[in-house]
């Protein structure tokens, strides 16, 4: 696995679309995380389709091809410096496969950012067009609005990289000690398992350091996940695991036993309790970099910063 092209870092001014790739968006929470960008001295504009509600289907903002149209336009749109999500949900993989990726490569690098259901962009992005995005908070995500950590984590990350080249978790304990370099990935457990298969998905990864978390599963599903990306091949050669945010994955007393279980046996660092995903003052970790995991230390040290 090799790194991928890290996008330009973005100054005062720089303009930024806000798009809603997956699920509804509350008009009140989007009004809040606009406030918050400009009062970054960043430019938001919010594109035409953000607070649609699909007709039949409430779990989905708005028509799958209007999705896909804004997202697209707002990439290819040269004025535009970064494509910030709204929110997460559920919607992202029925309008992949309506955006014109030649496209959207022809545009260049602009900065990328979301997580959850995102994750299938994110390995989009990866696989169709070699390029580092960021997981991290969402600009009307409760945690952007409400956490400090998660906003200044963020705002590090697009306006000063250089200042957060070393990733760290005060929580984070070693579930399988020791030290891996790769290349970061990953996301959503759920949707990483979802995408095998699919025409954006990498086919493995080999050589990665592999990011998961994942939010209101029962242990049985978590379960069901990596065993399903095992028995694919698709973690044969990771370089080592660094494990997130578990958030409302009950019973919690079985989850620690039930993930060393599945991943223990791949027999490199895995990292326990990260800090990044659907949890308060989740940190924004950059995928597609080069960088070193020391899972003892809790730390993820990146070989460049996230951005230029």
């Amino acid at each position: 696995m090799k790194p991928l092209l890290r996008p330009s870092r973005l100054g005062p001014g720089a303009l930024v679309a806000v798009v809603a790739p997956s699920g509804p968006v509350p008009e009140e929470r989007l009004q809040a995380g606009l406030d918050v960008l400009r009062g970054w001295d960043l430019d938001p504009v919010v594109a035409p389709h953000v607070l649609d509600r699909h007709a039949a289907f409430d779990y989905l903002a708005g028509a799958d091809a209007d999705r896909a149209a804004d997202l697209q336009a707002a990439w290819c749109d040269p004025a535009v410096d970064a494509v910030l999500c709204a929110r997460g949900g559920y919607g992202v993989q029925r309008m992949t496969d309506l955006l014109d990726w030649e496209a959207m490569r022809a545009a260049g690098p602009k900065v990328f950012v979301g997580f959850s259901d995102i994750t299938a962009l994110h390995e989009a992005f990866a696989r169709r067009l070699g390029l580092v995005t960021l997981h991290g908070p969402m600009a009307a995500g409760i945690d952007f609005l409400k956490n400090a950590r998660a906003q200044e984590h963020l705002k590090a990350t697009l306006f000063a990289p250089e200042t957060v080249r070393v990733i760290a978790s005060d929580d984070s304990t070693p579930m399988v000690p020791g030290r891996a370099r790769g290349v970061t990935l990953g996301g959503c457990l759920a949707l990483l398992a979802a995408e095998l298969g699919t025409p954006h998905a990498r086919p493995a990864a080999r050589g990665g350091l592999l990011c998961l978390e994942d939010v209101g599963e029962e242990p049985y599903r978590i379960d069901r996940y990596l065993t399903q990306l095992l028995r694919a091949g698709w973690l044969d050669g990771v370089a080592g695991v660094l494990l997130g945010s578990w958030e409302r994955c009950e019973p919690a007393e079985l989850l620690r036993p039930l993930l060393a279980d599945r991943l223990a046996g791949l027999g490199v660092p895995v990292a326990w309790d990260f800090g990044f995903g659907h949890c308060a003052g989740a940190l924004t970790v950059p995928f597609g970099v080069t960088a070193e995991l020391d899972a003892d230390a809790g730390t993820l040290a990146l070989d460049e910063p996230a951005l230029r």
